[in-house]
């Protein structure tokens, strides 16, 4: 299986991104063994529209043009379902053993995704009801896959 996070937002340098980078390494390298054999990053500017429904109908385009066909789509929003480590885990794994050859995560600017985003996705998925920086968001996404991988290879770094 393939994953992708797609984010509106460029992650400058710095410890964030130095971060983010470390886990996707990480993930990348013993995704493998997990039966993922990519992790890749589109980022896009953030739109400069004039009010947030446009710059959310901008974004959306972009997004929407880079989403893998027939992929698997998991939208970051505050207002989706939390999951455990483990339930994450288990999601990855009955995606991959179903057959899904592409699951791309989509990380929304500042003005979060447009109605149609959230629509064409298979998961609505929240990481809590606060609202986190985008670069930060990245970092908790890289980690968690990085998390799911090490569960699903029964490697030691989660301790639940």
């Amino acid at each position: 299986m393939r994953l992708s996070v797609i984010a509106v937002g460029r992650l400058k340098a710095g410890p964030e991104k130095d971060l983010a980078e470390e886990y996707r390494k990480r993930s990348e390298a013993l995704g493998r063994r997990a039966g993922i054999t990519r992790l890749a990053v589109a980022e896009f500017a953030e739109s400069q529209a004039g009010s947030a429904a446009l710059r959310s109908a901008e974004e959306a385009q972009l997004i929407a043009g880079a989403l893998p066909p027939r992929g698997f789509t998991v939208v970051l929003d505050e207002a989706g379902k939390s999951m455990t480590s483990a339930d994450f885990a288990a999601f990855l794994q009955r995606r991959r053993d179903d057959g899904t050859a592409d699951l791309a995560f989509v990380v929304g600017g500042p003005d979060g995704h447009a109605q149609a985003t959230r629509a064409g996705a298979g998961l609505v998925l929240s990481f809590g009801a606060m609202t986190w920086p985008h670069r930060l968001v990245r970092v908790l996404l890289f980690e968690q896959i990085y998390r799911a991988v090490t569960i699903m290879v029964n490697h030691p770094y989660h301790r639940a």
